[in-house]
């Protein structure tokens, strides 16, 4: 059996020593080309730049706005509509708590509601609703094709059932809440099982790892 002299092995041990060194290195940066990779839980197919961008929407005042305009700080999104019987209040409730628990621990965070159903969501039916929901909440509708290109720019789903009365019928939607920084733009999603006090921790990270 060949012998192991100790320049040899001492050679040997520094090599391994700083593969290792490197390995925790490489790992150390590629995790800093992502501010968030700590507080991700999700993962998105091609990416968090592949949700989100530039919408113009009518606010629940009646004016015309911009991602621009409400994505101003932390802001969680949700799509959805009014006349939902039980999914999107439950949704939307459970988004208020979560920003109730983050301003107790003093942080802000604005939530805010997209409708998917301009026909029957005016401003007056979103206003109605987000302020029942949350002093701060913010209501957006608009024309059909506003409501389109905010839902294409997130990647959201919904379809509308046509019935005999066209003034009672459903709409299928997906039910994600994006957490949207500016700056930042889409950093994460929230499916609705996700409890309020876990939201509100979730976002805890986000917002102290965007600081």
């Amino acid at each position: 059996m060949p012998r192991l002299y100790p320049a040899t092995a001492l050679a040997l041990i520094a090599a391994f020593l700083g593969g290792i060194g490197l390995t925790i290195l490489l790992g150390n940066t590629n995790r800093g080309a992502d501010r968030f990779a700590d507080c991700r839980e999700t993962r998105v197919a091609g990416g968090s730049g592949s949700i989100g961008g530039p919408f113009e929407l009518i606010s629940e005042t009646g004016e015309t706005v911009t991602d621009a305009d409400i994505i101003t700080g932390p802001t969680l999104i949700y799509f959805g509509y009014t006349f939902c019987p039980d999914v999107c209040p439950l949704d939307v409730a459970r988004n208020a708590v979560a920003t109730e628990i983050l301003e107790e621990r003093g942080t802000m965070l604005t939530p805010v509601f997209i409708s998917i159903d301009p026909e029957r969501d005016g401003v007056d039916e979103v206003a109605s609703f987000t302020d029942a929901m949350h002093p701060r909440m913010i209501g957006l509708t608009g024309s059909l094709e506003q409501v389109d290109a905010a839902s294409d720019a997130y990647r959201t789903y919904f379809n509308r059932h046509n019935g005999e009365d066209p003034d009672y019928y459903l709409v299928d939607h997906s039910t994600f809440s994006y957490l949207v920084f500016p700056g930042h733009g889409f950093v994460e999603f929230f499916r609705r099982e996700v409890a309020p006090e876990d939201m509100a921790d979730r976002i805890s990270c986000f917002i102290d790892a965007a600081a």
